[in-house]
């Protein structure tokens, strides 16, 4: 009963980025008259709502940021003027980093600031006179993760049940100096010791769609998940008694839509979809017509209201039917779920080395014999 369907591309959602910082170079003193050059530029990031990591790294395809040089010093200014300070603006909820590992802050709230490259000195009499380079590295900026998975749902999807039986626990409460939100955390645990987290977050989007500046709020966290986890009702739900019965095809739909509005960003996330309460009457017959409608959903589009067709419809890796009741389909959604962060971390990985790779040949000169060590290493 359960089945997968093939990515048609890695998702573009970004939640680190490195970038390469430069303080700006400080002016040249004026022997003669004992002038003081100006101190390079600093570097520095601040937090701010309006941006994302994604935009940063469309805005800057260089991913370079340098301080302004400061001014040297002259007969008619002999203290030279600071260079310009070059600010780097990220979003909230995130931790900056250099090359390997060490911590440079956090940006918790909008306005928080991290130095992230000092500017160099200014020529004076205790440096002959000579300026000094600003500081120069690689940073890092990653999104701060709540957890591995965040559960999207609405209301009796069976979000929490689920969340119970596959973490064989309470939900633990955890709380985020970033967030007012208090998600709730629940532990997969697996035979190796690895440990996997999902976030069941209270009201995420539930009514979303009727009430969006309530809904919207909360989906903020689903930015903080490496991967969205769906979980439908097979049997579909009904909101209130005031609103329109809604098929586990259109709640895959709606949810899509929510995600959109807020952020496009986010349907690129990879997700798999739970299809909950398997143990009912009728459920094998509206899991085959989901499976139907989900490979193509084009052609089943006219059962939504036009504004709530979502401009791109979710790939998922995994569709898994399961009863959070009778704990049917539980292990083999735990076995997709580890598989498809077990993919994404390689992916990962092979980036990375790529990333390094490209960044070490532009070092080496193109000679025949350095191009020899640079095939070795990779």
């Amino acid at each position: 009963l359960m089945w997968c369907s093939t990515l048609s591309g890695y998702g573009n959602f970004v939640d680190n980025l490195r970038l390469y910082v430069r303080g700006g170079s400080g002016g040249m003193g004026l022997p003669r008259l004992g002038g003081q050059g100006g101190k390079g530029g600093d570097v520095w990031v601040v937090a701010s709502k309006s941006v994302t990591l994604k935009r940063i790294k469309d805005k800057y395809p260089q991913k370079r940021f340098v301080g302004g040089p400061g001014a040297n010093s002259s007969v008619r200014a002999l203290k030279g003027e600071k260079g310009k300070n070059a600010e780097i603006l990220a979003p909230v909820g995130i931790t900056v980093t250099t090359d390997d590992g060490r911590k440079l802050g956090d940006l918790n709230t909008e306005g928080d600031r991290v130095m992230v490259a000092k500017g160099g000195s200014g020529g004076s009499f205790h440096s002959a006179f000579e300026p000094s380079k600003g500081q120069a590295k690689h940073i890092r900026l990653d999104l701060k993760l709540i957890a591995d998975l965040g559960l999207v749902g609405f209301p009796n999807a069976g979000k929490s049940s689920l969340l119970t039986a596959m973490s064989n626990a309470t939900p633990q409460i955890a709380s985020y100096a970033f967030t007012t939100l208090k998600p709730e955390i629940g532990k997969l645990m697996y035979e190796d010791y690895k440990q996997i987290s999902v976030a069941d977050l209270p009201g995420l989007i539930e009514g979303a769609h009727i009430n969006k500046g309530m809904g919207h709020k909360f989906l903020k966290h689903m930015e903080r998940t490496k991967q969205l986890l769906f979980v439908v009702d097979v049997c579909g739900f009904q909101l209130a008694s005031k609103t329109e019965f809604r098929s586990a095809f259109e709640a895959v739909q709606l949810l899509t839509k929510e995600l959109e509005l807020y952020k496009e960003e986010l349907v690129s996330k990879p997700a798999l979809l739970v299809v909950n309460k398997m143990d009912l009457p009728e459920a094998k017959d509206k899991l085959q017509e989901l499976e139907e409608q989900l490979q193509n959903p084009d052609k089943f589009s006219d059962l939504l209201p036009d504004d709530m067709i979502p401009k791109r419809y979710m790939t998922f890796r995994h569709v898994v039917p399961v009863s959070a009741t009778t704990r049917f389909g539980i292990d083999q959604l735990k076995r997709c779920i580890r598989e498809s962060l077990d993919e994404d971390a390689a992916m990962a990985t092979k980036a990375i080395h790529q990333e390094r790779l490209q960044a070490l040949s532009r070092t080496f000169s193109t000679t025949p014999r350095s191009l020899s060590a640079l095939q070795h290493y990779s």
